[in-house]
C-alpha cells in the first residue's frame, strides 16, 4: 500500500490535567492490572492467565520488549482520544474504515526498558467472537503522558522502509510528540520502536483502531 504520510501528529493536544488523570488512574489500578508486556501475538491463541509465560519465554521476550502495561477500557479515555484519530485519518489522506478500538494500553517504561522494531498489525484477522472478529489493526496512536524533563531516552522512531531488507533503512525520530500531551497516529503496518530509557520513567498511552481487512 502506497501512502504519502507515514504519521500524523498533534502537539500538546491532550490537556496536562487529562494526562495526569490517565497516569494517576493507571497507577491506582496497577496492583490488579499490571502485566508483563508481550509481543508477536502471544496472547491471541493462548490464555495467559491459565497458561502464563515460562521463564524461557520471558527471557526471550525481553530481547524484543521490556516494559509493563496496564489495560484500560474506560469510555472517558476513548472520548478524549478518538476525535484525534478521526481527524488524522482524514488529514493524512488514509481514510481507513474502522469502527472499534481495542483496550487502551497504559505503558510504563523505566530505566533500561524499551520496545525494539515491530509493527502493530498481524497477518490474520482476529478470530475470537465479539467486536474484533474478522478485523485487523488499521490505526495506532501513541500519547505522551510524561513531561520530557522527567526522563531521557525512550525516543519513538519509525522505519519507513517497512522492514524490507532490500531497501535502505529510512529511520526518523518522532520528536514532534516529545511535549506532554502530544500524540501521533499512524497506520498499524508502519514499523517503529521505542529506544531504551536511560533515566527516569516514561508513561504513554497506546490505542489500536480496528476495521475489516483492506480490499
Amino acid at each position: 500500500m502506497n501512502i504519502s504520510n507515514y504519521y500524523w501528529y498533534f502537539q500538546s493536544a491532550v490537556p496536562p490535567r487529562i494526562c495526569d488523570m490517565i497516569v494517576q488512574y493507571g497507577k491506582a489500578v496497577k496492583k490488579d492490572r499490571e502485566v508483563q508486556a508481550i509481543t508477536g501475538g502471544l496472547g491471541r491463541d493462548r490464555d495467559l492467565k491459565t497458561q502464563p509465560l515460562t521463564k524461557a519465554e520471558i527471557k526471550d521476550l525481553k530481547k524484543k520488549r521490556d516494559s509493563n502495561v496496564i489495560w484500560m477500557n474506560d469510555k472517558w479515555i476513548y472520548k478524549e482520544i478518538h476525535p484525534y484519530i478521526h481527524q488524522a485519518n482524514q488529514n493524512a489522506g488514509w481514510n481507513f474504515e474502522w469502527d472499534f478500538s481495542e483496550s487502551c494500553q497504559f505503558t510504563i517504561y523505566k530505566k533500561g526498558q524499551y520496545y525494539d522494531w515491530h509493527c502493530d498489525s498481524w497477518d490474520k484477522p482476529y478470530q475470537e467472537e465479539g467486536p474484533t472478529k474478522g478485523k485487523i489493526r488499521k490505526l495506532s496512536v501513541t500519547v505522551t503522558l510524561t513531561d520530557p524533563q522527567e526522563y531521557k531516552g525512550g525516543e519513538l522512531e519509525f522505519d519507513f522502509r517497512q522492514n524490507d531488507p532490500d531497501k535502505k533503512r529510512n529511520v526518523r525520530t518522532c520528536t514532534e510528540i516529545l511535549p506532554k500531551g502530544s500524540l501521533v497516529v499512524f497506520p498499524s503496518f508502519v514499523w517503529h520502536r521505542v529506544k531504551p530509557i536511560t533515566k527516569g520513567e516514561r508513561n504513554s498511552l497506546v490505542i489500536w483502531s480496528l476495521g475489516y481487512p483492506f480490499k
